[in-house]
């Protein structure tokens, strides 16, 4: 019996054999979107696109009920075709005389080229099955798009004939582009048909293993480098030689060889911290980046949830939606006051004034990653609500990112082991931090709130304690690291 494979098994066999055979084979686990999507999108843009009376597919589906559906439907959704062991879903067809038009959906803002393997296999099934396409064009979120009290459909989705360039503009012709990389995947499929345990080499580490996303495999192919010292040279980061370092023997940070590293303040702190004893601390950059820190100290993290179509009005599509924050204000008498905000469905003009009583009027405000997000939602508020815009900006002027003593080289400590995360270097610290906590990483903050958010049926005072918890210990981490860095830097 011939294999039957998705085009989601190639691209895992084509990033690595191994992904691919270890996916096969392990228990399917729970998808968990990091973006919101409580409406069906594919309803939604059926709706864009005057869908009627269509033939809708369904998993597991025979394919011959979408041929079949092709002689007395002008619609078909969600359609099963299979050819050569290669199975795809087809998200929109629509007759166009005696050919079709595919439409296919973006739950995204910007279609680029990077899904082009799913683009021209899912046109390579469908037209093996002799089925002829006289355009192809793609379904996507608008980002311009700003939500009044109704959802309006028309103006929520874009129909393009072109996928965007790196700059965001439609510039690249969608048709045209399957036409010029479409190429026949039989012989990749009949790899994959042969591919074993056995017939796989020896783990070989490259830039699809760790790149911008680690693969969840990673430890069970390279198990030596989580057992590695804090100093190993594989924690060096972004070091594109340092496994072949390795292999001649140069095994630790100290040792690199600095003819063969990118150069970056991070890796130079990196091993002149494990030259130093295992600390690198540029007291005077450190006093400088604290120079000019005023009392009270605030101290302030946001969790927040982000929504591909806007569920309240004045959001646009991908719009985040603040819903909590914790606030730790450190006094110059060394005493700690905390103030947390959580709320339920949309509270953004209370969050918003809540945050405006409890953040002092004076004093420097710091968070973790400031630039890229405490920084932005507080802009966003601005925006929202221009009667607190003075108020709001004031804050961003005073405002600090912790991060940048870290990541500009300022201090390292090889107990980091090449990560930059305040969890990470709060695991350092003499405080028992995220360990005790049931919530121990923002995700999962996110999808516990989503359960209050849907009134589903949870012990709702415990996700709301453990909610507490949890960004309230993002604000603590950031009072013990602060003052740790004052520490290093000699004050």
């Amino acid at each position: 019996m011939t294999s039957m494979y998705h085009i989601s098994d190639l691209k895992k066999f084509n990033r690595c054999p191994r992904l691919f055979l270890q996916s096969q084979q392990d228990e399917k686990m729970p998808f968990y979107s990091y973006i919101r999507m409580d409406e069906a999108v594919s309803d939604l843009a059926a709706r864009k696109l005057g869908v009627e009376k269509p033939f809708v597919g369904a998993l597991g589906d025979d394919p011959s009920l979408a041929l079949e559906a092709l002689k007395d439907h002008d619609w078909l959704m969600k359609a099963r075709f299979e050819y050569g062991g290669l199975r795809i879903k087809a998200p929109f067809m629509h007759r166009n005389g005696d050919a079709w038009e595919l439409y296919f959906l973006f739950t995204g803002l910007y279609p680029h080229n990077n899904d082009m393997e799913l683009y021209c296999d899912t046109v390579w099934v469908l037209e093996q099955n002799g089925i002829r396409l006289s355009d192809v064009m793609i379904v996507h979120l608008n980002e311009a798009y700003v939500r009044e009290d109704e959802l309006d459909i028309d103006q929520l989705f874009i129909v393009s004939r072109s996928l965007y360039n790196f700059n965001n503009n439609p510039t690249i012709p969608f048709f045209e582009e399957i036409r010029k990389q479409m190429k026949d995947p039989q012989e990749t499929i009949r790899k994959m048909s042969e591919c074993t345990a056995e017939t796989l080499r020896e783990p070989v580490r490259t830039n699809k293993c760790a790149g911008r996303l680690k693969c969840r495999y990673y430890d069970s192919c390279f198990p030596n480098e989580a057992e590695a010292e804090d100093d190993s040279i594989m924690t060096l980061i972004a070091a594109k030689h340092r496994y072949q370092m390795e292999q001649e023997g140069l095994l630790y940070l100290r040792d690199a060889d600095v003819e063969r590293i990118e150069g970056s303040p991070q890796q130079y702190a990196q091993i002149l911290a494990d030259r130093s004893g295992g600390l690198f601390a540029d007291k005077m950059a450190l006093q400088s980046w604290l120079e000019g820190t005023v009392y009270p100290v605030s101290f302030l993290d946001f969790e927040w949830e982000r929504y591909a179509v806007p569920p309240y009005k004045g959001m646009k599509p991908y719009q985040v939606l603040p819903f909590e924050y914790s606030l730790h204000i450190l006094h110059a008498d060394g005493t700690v006051d905390h103030k947390v905000f959580l709320s339920v469905h949309d509270d953004r003009r209370e969050l918003t004034e809540s945050l405006i009583r409890d953040v002092p009027e004076q004093g420097t405000i710091i968070a973790y990653n400031a630039e890229g997000a405490e920084k932005i939602r507080i802009s966003e508020m601005a925006e929202q609500f221009p009667e607190y815009a003075d108020v709001l900006l004031g804050m961003n002027a005073r405002m600090k990112d912790l991060q940048i003593p870290f990541i500009s080289g300022m201090i390292y400590d090889v107990r980091m082991r090449g990560s930059w995360t305040l969890k990470q270097i709060m695991s350092m610290m003499e405080d028992p931090g995220y360990s005790q906590l049931e919530i121990r990483q923002g995700m999962d903050a996110v999808f516990q709130w989503r359960q209050l958010d849907r009134d589903e049926d949870v012990n709702k005072d415990e996700i709301i304690d453990d909610l507490k918890k949890y960004c309230g210990m993002d604000s603590w981490a950031m009072v013990v690291v602060y003052k740790w860095i004052r520490k290093c830097a000699g004050l």
